[in-house]
């Protein structure tokens, strides 16, 4: 009886397809448009949190702040010195490493081009706490470092724009100028490609410290220390180990304010994350509504059918069709039509999804809990609003039906 019930129903259906598709219309366009808003949303958010993660590996980010004095003046905040980074890793536990960092932004020249970009000075460091590799040539040694060498470690921006090619080992033992002198290139940095923020990682040329400081900037200044936080570690704990270290090594008094920042990268992609989830739940809220515009088009459709058929459902009643028959036929066609409008939506969603994916640049994610609930919310749209007009068609008095015009 169901599977007769079942086939009368998909009859009726094919019996308009023009006006069955239009009824559809609204669910297509509200499922399409929910798996869509959710699985980009969920890209995004997956994007977010691997370009934070590319930042360093549990990275804290400890930057001078300024420090007011009376009427507004600011009063000139000290920059972090080499040994704060020594003395954060020797006297605080559960630190991996921890490198101080100086940034200027000089304009490069090598192999007869120029490039605009930004010089780093750090130490070995720098790879452990931001996750680096080297794509081609080596580290700096530790002589190197202390008696700050004319060599260099260039991104792959930087190499790809001053000496060409595609991506390899070009550039290596190359001479770069960088202001007043020429350092030599010894390393290649592995590819990152865009952080966070939308700047692009591999636009820099890292030298060491000291480099830096004597032969750049002139002066002995670390704006950034660079903590990266063992696995397991209390994060909490340790900022606030980390926070008393620096106020005794800056000789902060009880009272005063710290003059510098921490920044927690996890929870800033924690963050992130939140904000962009709250965003795509809301997004796909508002999509959301196109069902139930499409449940009221079904329910409206499913009217005029059955006023067109009266005479149809009269016969049926007067032959011996119980009430439930009827009822049953009736919400079949609504329910079919809603999961038809949900399965083609689902399709449509699927390809404008990797299509709008690939466009923004974000991972696409197939979500199976999504788009099942999608289908499982439009079938059940069918039930909601199928169910007054099939009602409708089943109390229908067979005598009056029949000498319906």
């Amino acid at each position: 009886m169901l599977f007769n019930t079942f086939f009368l129903a998909l009859r009726s259906i094919r019996r308009n397809l023009l006006r069955s598709f239009l009824t559809i219309l609204g669910i297509v366009i509200g499922v399409s448009a929910v798996i869509t808003m959710v699985t980009l949303g969920n890209g995004a958010t997956q994007a977010v949190q691997t370009q934070i993660a590319g930042l360093g590996s549990n990275l804290l980010m400890v930057r001078t702040g300024q420090r007011q004095g009376p009427g507004g003046g600011g009063w000139a905040v000290p920059q972090f010195k080499e040994a704060d980074a020594a003395a954060i890793m020797a006297q605080i536990g559960g630190v991996a490493a921890a490198a101080p960092e100086g940034r200027t932004n000089v304009t490069v020249v090598g192999n007869g081009r120029n490039w605009a970009t930004n010089v780093t000075g750090s130490s070995n460091a720098w790879f452990a706490v931001g996750n680096w590799k080297l794509a081609a040539g080596r580290a700096f040694e530790d002589d190197e470092q202390r008696a700050g060498s004319a060599v260099c470690i260039i991104g792959e921006t930087v190499r790809r724009e001053i000496y060409g090619g595609a991506v390899g080992s070009g550039g290596l033992g190359e001479q770069l100028r960088i202001k007043q002198f020429s350092c030599t290139v010894i390393g290649v940095l592995a590819a990152k490609g865009q952080a966070a923020m939308g700047n692009d990682q591999d636009d820099t040329v890292l030298v060491p410290l000291h480099t830096l400081q004597r032969r750049v900037t002139g002066n002995q200044k670390v704006a950034t220390l660079l903590v990266s936080m063992e696995d397991g570690s209390d994060s909490t704990r340790l900022k606030a180990s980390l926070r008393q270290l620096l106020r005794e090594r800056r000789k902060l008094a009880d009272g005063d304010d710290d003059n510098f920042n921490i920044l927690d990268t996890q929870q800033l992609a924690e963050t992130i994350s939140g904000t962009t989830q709250v965003m795509t739940t809301l997004l796909g809220a508002v999509a959301a509504v196109s069902l139930l515009v499409g449940g009221i088009g079904i329910m409206n459709i499913m009217l005029v059918s059955v006023t067109e058929r009266t005479r149809e459902i009269g016969l049926r009643l007067a032959i011996g069709a119980l009430e439930r028959e009827v009822l049953l036929q009736f919400l079949i066609e609504a329910v079919v039509l809603a999961a038809l409008g949900g399965i083609i939506g689902i399709i449509i969603a699927t390809g404008a999804s990797i299509v709008l994916a690939g466009v923004m640049g974000v991972p696409y994610l197939f979500d199976p809990t999504i788009n099942l609930l999608s289908f499982l919310f439009s079938a059940g749209i069918g039930v909601l609003f199928g169910y007054f007009p099939a009602r409708r068609a089943a109390q229908m008095d067979p005598i009056e039906a029949l000498r319906h015009e």
